[in-house]
């Protein structure tokens, strides 16, 4: 479908709650959101093998030894590296592979970078660069900075040998596997695949790598071979279809809310939805209201504490007007919850580095996988259930229960982010 016609379409979606039953009624949610994938030039592969990795401790332990059968190169694309132990271990992973030949190559985020409190500094590229890994900054930070904070690269992939790749909620830091002090543990979660749909993470990468470096890379070895000898893993679900969504700001500067709004509006039965520092953009915030007010089960999980101070009570407000049209809150109070998955309808669901707020959906280089497999999905809700354990539903009573302070700051950080959302 042409995309023009499309965009129209979606908008009619959101003005008017009628145009949902019209759009959907007889299609299945799943199906419908791979239509609308493909109208937007998304690659739909088949055939993939998926591994949920459910904290960082699980990420961890399956890169490493993913890193340790490398033959040929490793790619890797962050926010940030925090110069921390489990960086530490990361590069002396890294660096025993090149010493066997394998050719590294890293790229961070310059922000991202300057924004955490343990950076890589110059001495530590200089001596990550003397031991063969090629390591650079996305987007240096240059004086006077006009612009420069916009438009930055969030996104979290590995990709080992055209074979196996991976991608997620989680950056390199020793908090996704001890937490923070302010608020315990620190929830969130990746994924491995294998199959064709890590071609679509490599040219990302390769596209970014391009971009920072100037070097193209084109040889067939950095794409998925057609046969390859496996080894069944634990945990792994095969016959997997996938769709990779990427966010760039001036190629798709849409396509990542646009998907959220139409998976949500494609729902017949239920969402359920985690996802830090929410506090959406207009057309998901419209859709999900659309989706609880058509009679879905909306169910939205976010965290009361966070690692940036305002966001906890900008993202209740936002929770509350949702709670007002039917969507059920879950207060989460078992620590951060970082994680970015959305399950619809037991069919389908997301996983990716994409928040749902202004500076993921309409600024930063983002990457979702939009996996269509109920195996998959009902980890995912399986995680989501367990976690309700951990939370306070949101009623009448807590909600006016809470400060007058904390009211007021969750609504003025709304007024003052709503028209740039």
């Amino acid at each position: 479908m042409d995309r023009r016609i499309y965009s129209l379409f979606l908008i009619l979606l959101l003005a008017f709650p009628s145009c949902r039953l019209w759009a959907t009624d007889g299609v299945c949610s799943d199906s419908s959101m791979v239509a609308f994938l493909r109208s937007e030039g998304v690659t739909i592969t088949e055939g993939n093998r998926v591994c949920l990795l459910k904290s960082g401790e699980e990420k961890f332990d399956d890169l490493f030894m993913a890193i340790r059968k490398a033959k040929h190169y490793i790619h890797l694309e962050y926010f940030n590296f925090r110069n921390d132990s489990i960086a530490a271990l990361l590069f002396t992973e890294l660096d025993k592979k090149v010493q066997e030949g394998v050719k590294v190559r890293a790229m961070f985020d310059a922000f991202g970078n300057w924004s955490n409190n343990k950076p890589l500094k110059k001495k530590h590229l200089k001596e990550l660069a003397k031991r063969g890994i090629e390591i650079v900054k996305f987007d240096p930070l240059n004086f006077p900075f006009i612009g420069d904070f916009l438009s930055r690269d969030h996104r979290k992939i590995v990709i080992i040998d055209g074979q196996t790749a991976y991608t997620g909620g989680m950056n390199v830091a020793d908090y996704y596997i001890e937490g923070l002090p302010a608020f315990g543990d620190w929830r969130d979660m990746h994924i491995r695949i294998e199959g064709p749909a890590v071609d679509e993470l490599q040219r990302i990468f390769l596209c970014m790598w391009e971009k920072a470096t100037g070097e193209r890379l084109i040889d067939s070895i950095y794409y998925y071979p057609p046969k390859t000898d496996q080894i069944h893993l634990a945990g792994t679900i095969d016959d997997v279809t996938i769709g990779i969504v990427d966010r760039v700001p001036r190629k798709t500067p849409k396509l990542m809310r646009e998907a959220y709004a139409h998976a949500i509006l494609s729902a017949k039965k239920k969402i359920e939805l985690i996802n830090p520092y929410f506090v959406p953009t207009r057309t998901v915030r419209r859709a999900l209201k659309k989706a609880a007010q058509n009679g879905v089960d909306v169910q939205v999980m976010v965290s009361v504490k966070g690692d940036i101070p305002i966001t906890p009570d900008a993202s209740m407000h936002v929770a509350r007007q949702l709670n007002k049209c039917g969507a059920t809150i879950y207060q989460f109070e078992g620590g951060f919850h970082h994680s970015k998955i959305m399950m619809v309808d037991d069919t389908f669901c997301t996983i990716g580095s994409t928040n749902l707020n202004s500076r993921s959906l309409r600024y930063d280089y983002e990457v979702n996988a939009f996996i269509f497999d109920p195996r998959v999905t009902d980890q995912l809700s399986d995680i989501f259930n367990a976690d309700k354990q951990q939370s306070t539903i949101m009623t009448d009573e807590n909600w006016k229960q809470r400060s007058c302070w904390h009211r007021f700051v969750g609504w003025f950080s709304n007024l003052i982010l709503t028209p740039f959302l």
